[in-house]
């Protein structure tokens, strides 16, 4: 988890400077990866199952955020 957690920082520090909107997507997913894997984590240690439905739909937000933003960046470029 701490490991997890310094990764998080570094990404978000990643998504705040930037510079192009491609590479604050790609942070963006990362940061959404890094917070699934602390979830599931976090499920093994408390034992509680109730949380991996949670992982699941930030999954699924994240993926139509990513789409959403590459389709963004495609109107733009065109």
């Amino acid at each position: 988890m701490i490991i997890l957690s310094l990764c998080l920082l570094l990404t978000a520090a990643r998504f705040a400077i930037g510079p192009s909107l491609p590479d604050r997507v790609t942070a963006f997913d990362l940061i959404v990866a890094i917070v699934i894997g602390m979830i599931a984590i976090y499920t093994e240690f408390t034992g509680n199952e109730d949380f991996i439905d949670v992982a699941i739909i930030l999954s699924l937000f994240g993926f139509l955020g990513s789409i959403s933003f590459s389709y963004y960046i495609m109107k733009i470029n065109k």
